[in-house]
């Protein structure tokens, strides 16, 4: 099932800390986002987040991008979801490989079945390639994207819609010129570690392609726009000037505008 125009939500790092966390939930509820997306990180738990998350509102969704379960194992993740009580009606539980290479689809798969057996969350799988893209397709209830421009964003959500899948995508974005210098030091960076390297090589694209405002636009309304006819579920990955709870509060409503057009 997918709508006319996909959803927006919000992305942070757990880093931020859970105070922090609750306070941006907070706001974007109250902005009309779909969901919060919390990226798991050394130094920050996203389900510890998430629980913050889930007390400051009522109907905001609940995502993790992503667990890495090379790091994080399946069972240990379902057990943190039962123990910080999360609603998991309101739950998606993003995971992935981590830092393993050989073996990451088997060990994907593995996490996934236990996963599906233990929790009532939605399942997505960070994928960069065909074969995890497939995986998310097959074992979970699709792919979580990233660093992608809209056309090519909508090639890969077609191919994982056909197999019934639902398909999400992390945008990387600033709403200010100190914001956008940071997003595209992030955006180098990352054009910099091998495996983002070969695809963005792959497909023919500079990471800078693929983050808001797009190339050419003044604000980010018209790429996401884009974006949102693209895919199902767009998260916007706040980077604002700096790392900070009224930062990321004022990100929310800065963007909020876009909703609506």
């Amino acid at each position: 099932m997918t709508d006319a125009a996909g959803l927006v939500s919000i992305g942070v790092a757990a880093t931020l800390g859970p105070d922090a966390i609750a306070e941006v939930a907070r706001a974007a509820e109250e902005a009309g986002f779909h969901a919060l997306w919390v990226n798991d990180t050394p130094g920050g738990d996203a389900l510890a987040g998430l629980a913050a998350a889930a007390r400051a509102t009522e109907r905001l969704g609940l995502a993790t991008g992503v667990l890495p379960v090379d790091r994080r194992p399946a069972d240990a993740i379902s057990r943190e979801v039962r123990e910080l009580a999360l609603p998991e009606d309101r739950l998606v539980l993003g995971i992935g490989a981590g830092a393993v290479r050989r073996g990451a689809l088997a060990l994907v798969r593995d996490a996934a079945r236990v996963l599906r057996a233990e929790t009532a969350a939605r399942l997505v799988v960070g994928a960069l390639g065909p074969r995890m893209r497939e995986l998310a397709a097959s074992d979970a209830d699709g792919p979580l994207l990233s660093w992608l421009p809209p056309a090519i964003a909508a090639g890969q959500a077609a191919e994982a819609r056909a197999r019934g899948a639902r398909v999400a995508l992390y945008v990387r974005t600033a709403l200010d010129a100190d914001g956008a210098a940071r997003r595209d030091r992030e955006a180098d960076r990352y054009g910099g570690y091998p495996a983002y390297a070969a695809n963005f090589a792959r497909l023919g694209i500079s990471p800078r392609d693929t983050v808001l405002p797009l190339p050419g636009d003044d604000t980010i309304a018209p790429g996401l726009a884009a974006y949102r006819a693209a895919v199902d579920e767009v998260v916007l990955r706040a980077i604002p000037a700096v790392d900070d709870p009224a930062a990321y509060v004022a990100f929310v409503r800065g963007a909020a505008p876009a909703l609506g057009a």
